[in-house]
């Protein structure tokens, strides 16, 4: 059972991540009483931190795969605590956006130390579950975010958020090192890990880009995540801005769709097991998890035309529905890589990921400060899945190991 110890542990650290990272979309309107912000310079802030979320997350999974699961997560999370109480310090936008790029340095290396963690400690079957337990961390630091947030602007300056949550970022970096150990191989095991370590560990970014899964992953990561980090940066600001909510109701109703978002990791993962343990090859037990997830996005659609409370179910569907995706997208890379690239291969997949969402933050800024109104933009993020699912079935058509590429078969050999 220790690995599902693990699971929760990193659990908890990607919990730790989207609290962080949530700390300023939740907080803005407080910190525009001292700092104001146009809706561009908003977008800019979370392309501050996006941009350097993306470098990072490639970077962030070679430095996992050269330094190991237990040191690299350690000094990531070490950085990006450090980084996210920084924000309590600034005094305009510029040390704000500062700030915010920092906590993209160090958030960008999470996900492929946990991509990594996850082939470490379990076999096939069980990944997509680990992967569904560890992407379900989004959702609670997302859930908790609006509620504490709340309750720290009721007693105090917005600047204490930040020094508290980096605080708890701080004790999750001691504990982790202090428990945390490299799985043991068995018996059987340890000589093919070897071979495969000794086949594989020299393998480059060049010889992974010449191939066409990696780019499937690449492209429809940065369609689904423009539209998730969307409504995870602006869901906040469309309260305010488009509904009338004050920072009470925000605390009260902003975290019911992130609820729904860990629902979606955990069943969506869940189900992709079920149907791998009830003999379904691998890829298609993947492909048709992913489809479902893709076919309820385009209910955002009707968001800006329902009620509140209507537009919330329809924001808890979407949430729903993207981590249920996410979870699977970034299983993916354990089923196709070998181990000692996953780290490498999601960095590039989350590297893809964070320039979608910057790409689509930038849009929605320029298109809110000229007038559009969300309408357009709901209806752009409903489609981004939709089209990812197709690009997914177009350039990945088989599921299952290829160490004997020919990219990785010639980096190997040298």
């Amino acid at each position: 059972m220790e690995r599902w110890r693990i699971a929760v542990l990193v659990s908890a650290a990607i919990a730790i991540s989207y609290l962080d990272r949530q700390t300023l979309p939740v907080a803005v309107k407080a910190i525009t009483l001292d700092i104001p912000l146009s809706n561009e310079q908003f977008s800019y802030l979370q392309s501050a931190f996006l941009l350097a979320y993306a470098l990072m997350y490639a970077g962030g999974g070679r430095l996992a795969d050269a330094l190991g699961t237990r040191r690299g997560f350690f000094l990531i999370m070490l950085f990006w605590s450090i980084a996210c109480a920084s924000h309590g310090f600034a005094l305009n936008f510029a040390m704000l956006a500062g700030s915010r790029f920092l906590l993209g340095v160090g958030e960008g290396g999470g996900f492929p130390a946990a991509t990594r963690a996850v082939a470490e400690w379990f076999p096939v079957n069980e990944r997509a579950t680990a992967m569904g337990i560890i992407n379900a961390g989004t959702a609670a630091g997302a859930v908790v975010a609006p509620p504490l947030i709340a309750g720290i602007l009721l007693v105090g300056n917005w600047r204490w958020i930040f020094f508290a949550t980096g605080a708890i970022g701080l004790a999750w970096a001691i504990g982790w090192r202090l428990s945390y150990a490299d799985p043991q191989p068995g018996p059987t095991e340890t000589r093919s890990a070897q071979l495969e370590e000794n086949r594989n560990g020299n393998i480059q970014w060049p010889a992974l880009l010449l191939i066409r899964e990696t780019w499937g992953l690449v492209l429809a990561k940065f369609l689904s995540d423009a539209a998730w980090y969307f409504y995870l940066f602006w869901l906040p600001k469309y309260l305010y801005d488009a509904r009338g909510f004050d920072i009470k109701a925000v605390g009260q109703f902003a975290w019911i769709p992130y609820a729904a978002s860990g629902i979606g990791s955990l069943v969506g993962g869940g189900f992709s097991s079920y149907l791998v343990k009830r003999r379904l090859p691998l890829g298609v037990a993947r492909k048709i998890a992913l489809g479902l997830s893709a076919a309820v996005m385009p209910c955002v659609f009707l968001i800006p035309h329902v009620p509140i409370t209507w537009a919330l179910a329809l924001f808890s569907i979407a949430y729903f529905g993207q981590q249920s995706w996410s979870t699977l997208v970034m299983v993916l890379p354990t089923d196709l890589f070998p181990r000692a690239v996953v780290g490498s291969v999601a960095g590039l997949v989350g590297f893809g990921g964070a320039m979608g969402g910057i790409a689509f933050g930038q849009l929605v800024g320029y298109m809110l400060d000229h007038g559009s109104g969300y309408g357009p933009v709901f209806a752009m993020a409903g489609s981004f899945h939709v089209v990812a699912f197709f690009i997914i079935l177009l350039m990945i058509p088989v599921v299952g190991p290829f160490m004997d590429k020919p990219p990785l078969r010639l980096e190997a050999a040298r």
